[in-house]
């Protein structure tokens, strides 16, 4: 089946799901962030068949999300571990459980918690926030167009920032907040 591509899109959201939005690929990120590395321990976590996870694997690497290295202690054998940009996604993930444990969790009972290691406390929500630390929605955040704003952006950004805000925008290039991937 055809999928349609969005590395074209003047959108960030759209170009971050043709990287990670086909779920497979945030379950192999997450299976890394729960520390298995080796191809059996994928496949067996998650239940996948081997050519679909062989086929997620090389393109996680391909796209720098994941890097292949040799495991010392096997002798020609590879494990996959996270690299920087993979590590990146570790609060998506985090945001993405929150919203499931808060919508979709049997009887509204978790089956994990998060917790600092450290401290042994809960972590918090994953919120957008001001720089006061006070939580904001879509409803109170305005877009400004970024650095790499097209004309084309500059008109989604008016046009959102009208019916979302009711604001007639002529602040987008006023550099008071940084573009934030959206485009609709």
């Amino acid at each position: 089946m055809y999928r349609k591509r969005f590395d074209g899109m003047d959108c960030s959201i759209a170009r971050a799901l043709d990287e990670v939005g086909e779920w497979w690929t945030l379950l192999i990120v997450r299976e890394c962030t729960q520390g298995s590395r080796r191809f059996d321990e994928f496949q067996s976590g998650l239940g996948i068949a081997r050519n679909i996870l062989t086929a997620r694997l090389e393109r996680l690497i391909e796209l720098e999300i994941l890097e292949r290295f040799p495991i010392a202690e096997r002798a020609n054998t590879f494990g996959y571990r996270l690299t920087e940009k993979g590590v990146d996604l570790y609060p998506v993930l985090v945001a993405l459980m929150q919203w499931g444990d808060k919508w979709l969790a049997p009887n509204g009972k978790p089956h994990i918690q998060l917790v600092d290691h450290a401290s042994g406390q809960p972590v918090q929500t994953v919120e957008v926030r001001a720089t006061n630390g006070q939580p904001l929605t879509y409803q109170d955040v305005r877009f400004a167009a970024g650095p790499g704003a097209t004309k084309k952006t500059r008109s989604v950004i008016e046009n959102r920032n009208e019916r979302v805000l009711g604001e007639l925008d002529g602040l987008e290039g006023s550099g008071e907040s940084v573009d934030s991937g959206h485009e609709s």
